[in-house]
């Protein structure tokens, strides 16, 4: 096997990413929001760096040259972001149609008006019922009335409820 001949350059190329690879790393990672993509981004800009190596005049300058080439290289990779968007046959959106949060609205402001209209009494029975879920005995020994009481009243308050015309709409 043999080893790789190194070049001048190569050398002198490897000689500055060694001692300079750090301060231009934090410079990257400025650049970016993740740590990985710094090391993604720096890795980047060196290659162009490199490979315009024999081009440079100046080697004095090269932090300047690399730092502009993590700008350029991030700005070119900022414009090519990926869009999370994939053409398909159906649309998501026709083919599930979720329920209308200002219809669901409506439909409840109608239900409470509706409620309003029935007898204290009545309106009372209901909510305890079936608002906060409480069982027949329950509503009767709050309310103070016979557990047949609060089934009828019940009864005759979900009537007016199901011919309510605004109700009778939904």
């Amino acid at each position: 096997m043999t080893t790789p001949v190194c070049t001048s350059a190569q050398q002198q190329f490897t000689s500055y990413v060694q001692d300079r690879g750090p301060v231009l790393l934090r410079t990257a990672r400025s650049l970016t929001a993740n740590p990985c993509d710094a090391e993604d981004l720096l890795q980047t800009a060196l290659a162009k760096t490199y490979l315009a190596w024999d081009r440079i005049a100046d080697h004095g300058a090269l932090d300047g040259y690399v730092r502009r080439t993590l700008v350029n290289t991030r700005t070119s990779q900022w414009r090519k972001r990926r869009v999370d968007e994939f053409a398909c046959e159906e649309l998501p959106e026709s083919s599930v149609p979720g329920p209308d949060p200002a219809e669901h609205q409506a439909q409840r402001d109608a239900l409470w008006t509706a409620i309003g209209r029935l007898p204290a009494r009545q309106r009372a029975m209901v909510v305890l019922r079936y608002y906060e879920d409480l069982t027949e005995v329950q509503t009767a020994e709050l309310l103070g009335v016979s557990v047949g009481t609060v089934k009828s009243s019940v009864s005759r308050a979900l009537v007016k409820l199901r011919s309510d015309p605004e109700l009778l709409a939904w």
